[in-house]
């Protein structure tokens, strides 16, 4: 019969040993986020499950990147697509189209449009977001601040484990209407 000591040697401390490795992973490399909204369909769809990746470089990100953040003014954890750098002129005209620092960007993840006359000009340290459903999202060109601090970037969203049958990659644009 085994003795206390060696059940806690066996069992108890790679046990410990197993939780304390998930949590730092969890909370150093990556972790789940669970999509509550529409806003950015079709790419990412209502009850979506999608792994993301802590960002610690905000050089690193560009402009289509899909990003993971903490909004002050709705108060939230929100997933939308980075559009906006720092310094970057941002403006949509012309029923929806994206033009940053005077050249239109390509947009094959936007399905529903929205006809919406705006500018932006991002501060420093700071990002502009909008979701792929432009029609319905509630993004940066409807909040009262439109920019989020660096700081509230939590992680970049790499693909999407659940449901099992749309594991992977995202897929954009019409091909993700049927996905």
């Amino acid at each position: 019969m085994k003795s206390l000591k060696d059940i806690i040697k066996d069992w108890l401390l790679p046990i410990l040993a197993a939780i304390i490795l998930v949590l730092l992973i969890n909370n150093l490399l990556f972790f789940q986020v669970k999509v509550p909204s529409g806003s950015m369909y079709p790419t990412i769809k209502v009850g979506d499950r999608i792994l993301v990746t802590k960002v610690y470089n905000k050089a690193k990100l560009k402009s289509g990147d899909i990003i993971v953040f903490k909004s002050d003014e709705l108060k939230e954890v929100l997933i939308k697509r980075l559009i906006g750098l720092p310094g970057d002129e941002v403006v949509v005209k012309d029923k929806g189209r994206v033009f940053i620092n005077g050249t239109e960007i390509a947009q094959p993840y936007v399905v529903n449009k929205e006809d919406l006359d705006i500018k932006f000009k991002v501060p420093e340290n700071k990002y502009l977001f909008f979701g792929d459903n432009r029609a319905s999202s509630l993004d940066a060109r409807k909040w009262q601040n439109p920019y989020i601090d660096g700081k509230d970037i939590k992680g970049k969203a790499q693909f999407i484990t659940y449901p099992f049958k749309r594991f992977g990659k995202f897929v954009i644009g019409n091909d993700a209407l049927n996905h």
